[in-house]
């Protein structure tokens, strides 16, 4: 009887079973040469990456009151963007206009997030935030560099590149009290939203490092656990507040005048957290209209050179601080000589900043070990600090990337940058 082998026959020639198995071999090996020359990103697309491009967005407000931001940020993030490319992908910024209102951010995001988007990059304003990040959470959307410091931590991954407005606040209240101020006489005025509390927690950071404050910071505890969207807080401890949207400045400053009166004091600085047009406008009719001596710091939002034009049409010219979150413009820093390059006279403190957030986005994309994911993005994002022409982020321990804090106080018709013993020194 015969039995057939089919493995090879007797001349030695290769049978259909060796050949299959053989075929087998040679195509796992061409898949495994694929796998070698074909991107990464190729084979494993995120939502908002196609085969040339990833798709951001960012929620501005491009119309209305707010507009100056707006502008300026979607012109540093393009000039940030320009020519970078991540894996071959180039990188297109798809922005909305939600007139800073939450309502309209949330239907601006949703627009967004229905044309695909790998992250929202770079949007603007604190109350828009807040209503914004549960919708980015539930879409697994990161969340870099917002133009807020409310230091939001979440839902959903959130990446805060510039400091805490609660950190502009605390550091402008601690070389007050350096330079001999009393926390009795530190007073606070600020919009009635999530953006003016931020500010408020700042201020009591500042005051619970100081012994025998336990009442003040009391009151302000009162003031931030307030529930509701605009709760009454005037009349409460040493703040006056304003409605967000409006520029009446007279029922914040009657109710920091109830505070002189009702604790025999009096204000010597009045910390404010306020958007251009509400800061100018409390600040001329506090120092000019009612002729109060207090020294007013301005946070980063409403502390450039619109700052002084309305300043100066509200008739002050001195006792203004105001804190900055990046360098100055005319820092010698390599972003921000790159960012003078590219922006002219289009640089400002808002659009550098949005410079710097555009630059981090591409390092951290860049940075990525493997496809082209949101998780991956995430991992880059932690893995190590990133030195953005000499402007220094770390999100290895959190998801706060900078405290940088610069004070800059008004002289001669423009603010100048100051050192932290000048700042102390503001106030002896």
């Amino acid at each position: 009887m015969h039995i057939y082998d089919d493995s090879q026959d007797a001349a030695g020639v290769m049978t259909k079973g060796r050949r299959r198995c053989m075929s087998g071999m040679a195509l796992l090996g061409l898949l495994l040469c694929l796998c070698a020359i074909v991107p990464w990103s190729s084979m494993a697309e995120e939502t908002g990456v196609t085969g040339k491009t990833i798709r951001i967005g960012a929620t501005l407000p491009l119309e209305g009151d707010y507009r100056v931001y707006g502008a300026a940020m979607k012109q540093g993030m393009e000039a940030a963007l320009a020519g970078q490319t991540v894996q071959k992908h180039a990188i297109e910024l798809d922005t909305v206009n939600d007139f800073y209102d939450p309502v309209k951010a949330v239907a601006a995001a949703k627009q967004l997030i229905g044309k695909g988007i790998f992250a929202m990059v770079n949007s603007f304003g604190s109350s828009t935030t807040e209503a914004v990040l549960p919708m980015l959470a539930e879409n697994k959307i990161p969340a870099l560099g917002f133009y807020t410091g409310a230091a939001f931590a979440g839902p959903g991954d959130v990446l805060n590149v510039r400091a805490s407005y609660a950190k502009e606040v605390e550091t402008v209240i601690d070389a007050a009290l350096a330079g001999g101020v009393k926390p009795t006489e530190v007073c606070a005025y600020v919009q009635n939203d999530a953006y003016g509390m931020s500010g408020i927690k700042g201020f009591r950071a500042a005051l619970a490092k100081q012994a025998g404050t336990e009442q003040l910071v009391a009151k302000l505890d009162q003031l931030l656990n307030m529930p509701g969207k605009n709760p009454e807080r005037n009349g409460i401890g040493p703040v006056g507040v304003y409605p967000r949207d409006t520029t009446s400045a007279r029922e914040g400053y009657l109710s920091l005048k109830q505070w002189e009166a009702a604790s025999s004091t009096h204000c010597r600085l009045v910390v404010i957290m306020a958007v251009y047009d509400p800061a100018a406008a409390f600040i001329g009719y506090a120092s000019h209209n009612k002729g109060e001596p207090w020294i007013f710091s301005s946070p980063s939002p409403a502390a450039d050179k619109r700052l002084v034009t309305l300043l100066k049409e509200n008739s002050v010219t001195d006792k203004v601080i105001a804190t900055q979150v990046v360098p100055s413009p005319d820092s010698s820093l390599p972003v921000v000589v790159e960012a003078r390059k590219a922006l002219s006279n289009g640089l400002n403190y808002v659009s550098l900043e949005s410079y710097i957030v555009g630059k981090l986005f591409v390092a951290i994309m860049q940075a990525i070990d493997g496809p082209l994911t949101r998780e991956n993005f995430l991992k880059a994002a932690h893995r190590q600090p990133y030195d953005i022409g000499g402007f220094k982020v770390d999100f290895i321990n959190g998801n706060q990337g900078s405290d940088f804090v610069q004070a800059t106080y008004l002289r001669d018709g423009q603010f100048v940058a100051i050192s932290p013993q000048e700042l102390i020194t503001l106030f002896k």
